[in-house]
């Protein structure tokens, strides 16, 4: 070394802790009015929301159009009309109840009259009532077994209730085919000439039968010949005897 040269001091060691001490201090967050300013504001903002979002979920209404609140004010409205007329249905119904003997008399009747009613319709029951008669004399024995059920629809499309060919009662079951020395009706042979009995409106059926096309003018057609009588007092007597369904059952 030569004697002009300053002598060469060595650095001290660093030491690393004192290092990530100095770091760990800097980064931490100091207590100004700036970061306590910001801290508050976002206290405000979170209760601002909080409470935004319960008062839509209490108040959910607030921010529907006008035209959605009225369509829900009707619609409640109409529930509640129908929650009283449901009211007052059982209240009457209850007071029926409560009335006794009345109200079962009452429940009596209507039984009977639609008992005597679905017997009129099954033929298990003699009917009178307006009809009219009808019979088709067919010397050349042109007359078909769809001719004649042609006629019963005809009929019961006039509004006929009770329907007689011969001496059988047509139900809805009935049918027809053709049978050696006339007509078989359920089972019976009928013969010339055909005499059909109808209860209902006599001069609606009557008219029925003489639309062009319609029946009377397909008998004549075939050399037959048909008469039509007008009664406002016609008996149907001949019954039909029910029988128990093959396969057809009560659904419970």
């Amino acid at each position: 070394m030569s004697p002009t040269e300053p002598p060469t001091i060595a650095p001290d060691p660093v030491d690393d802790s004192f290092v990530w001490q100095r770091l760990a201090l800097m980064a931490r967050p100091r207590a100004t009015k700036a970061n306590a300013l910001a801290a508050l504001l976002a206290i405000l903002l979170g209760f601002a929301v909080a409470t935004q979002v319960r008062q839509n979920q209490v108040l959910g209404l607030e921010s529907l159009r006008q035209s959605e609140l009225v369509t829900i004010l009707d619609n409640a409205t109409q529930l509640s009309a129908r929650l009283d007329q449901n009211a007052r249905e059982l209240q009457a119904t209850r007071d029926e109840l409560i009335s006794g003997s009345t109200s079962g008399a009452a429940a009596l009747t209507a039984a009977q009259e639609r008992l005597d009613t679905l017997r009129v319709l099954a033929g298990t029951v003699r009917a009178h009532g307006p009809g009219i008669r009808m019979t088709i004399s067919d010397p050349g024995a042109k007359v078909t077994p769809p001719l004649l059920l042609d006629a019963i629809e005809e009929l019961r499309d006039a509004g006929a209730e009770a329907i007689q060919v011969g001496s059988v009662r047509v139900v809805a079951s009935s049918y027809f085919g053709q049978a050696g020395s006339g007509i078989e009706v359920d089972g019976t042979t009928v013969t010339d000439p055909y005499v059909i009995l109808a209860i209902g409106d006599p001069q609606t059926m009557a008219s029925a039968m003489e639309i062009p096309g319609g029946l009377s003018e397909n008998v004549r057609q075939l050399g037959a010949s048909i008469t039509i009588t007008q009664s406002t007092e016609l008996v149907v007597g001949a019954l039909h005897t029910l029988r128990e369904p093959r396969y057809a059952r009560r659904i419970p």
